[in-house]
């Protein structure tokens, strides 16, 4: 039998609890903070991946915080999406930050003090994507916290010619959140190309294109009221009509 998305939600979260591998707030509701995230960050950076990546986008959850720190240890780029996009995106770039706050920096606070608000348009190429991830499947397939940002940032990216086909889409999550079951996909669902964890990493066999935008049709009013960004391409869209 084929699990909603919500039930493996709730079986991971509670495993995740059970096992004790969540840190501080807990795993409910969020994408988990979990324990080993530092080293998942650290097998990241020894993917090709990374290696040739100078512009990295990393979503603002507390598990990819060690990967946004990696990143500007590495003197890459990092892009941030503002948590529910509510403010957009922010820029942080290594050079206009002491070496000695990057820790500072790759959290939510230290990014919106030391990062800088930056449109879409204005925005550089993205070499590669981090996104975080509730529960993942051995077909790269994930499941976020259930409200589609991180699909909506992609979209938004590839609307603007940020991202591309082509462009690794990966996560750092921990060995529990590896699941073994299938589940229904969304067309605007984001498919990996790498799973990495503390013990492993998954390379990934997509059969599947990535979203090549946003699914109006399939976005509630609600969102886009929400979303300043959004409200401004639908807009834009409705006057090109």
């Amino acid at each position: 039998m084929v699990k909603t998305k919500n039930e493996l939600r709730e079986e991971v979260w509670r495993k995740m609890e059970e096992l004790h591998v969540a840190r501080f707030p807990g795993a409910f509701g969020r994408i988990p903070n979990f324990t080993g995230a530092e080293k998942a960050a650290l097998k990241l950076t020894r993917l090709e991946e990374w290696r040739r990546s100078s512009v990295v986008k990393v979503n603002p959850d507390s598990p990819q915080a060690p990967v946004r720190r990696l990143a500007l240890l590495n003197n890459m780029v990092v892009i941030m999406p503002t948590p529910r996009l509510r403010e957009g995106f922010l820029l942080l770039e290594p050079e206009k930050i002491d070496r000695r706050d990057y820790g500072f920096a790759s959290t939510i606070k230290g990014a919106f003090t030391l990062g800088r608000k930056i449109k879409p348009a204005d925005l550089p190429n993205v070499d590669l994507v981090i996104v975080g991830s509730v529960a993942v499947n051995e077909q790269g397939e994930r499941i976020g916290k259930g409200e589609g940002y991180s699909e909506i940032e992609w979209a938004v990216a590839r609307e603007f010619g940020k991202v591309e086909e082509n462009t690794p889409i990966l996560t750092t999550i921990h060995d529990v959140q590896l699941v073994k079951e299938f589940f229904d996909i969304a067309p605007y669902d984001l498919p990996l190309d790498c799973v990495i964890t503390p013990t492993m990493v998954l390379k990934v066999e997509r059969v599947r294109e990535k979203p090549r935008g946003l699914y109006w049709d399939l976005i509630q009013p609600e969102k886009i009221r929400e979303i300043p960004i959004l409200q401004e391409m639908f807009k834009e869209r409705v006057k090109n009509s």
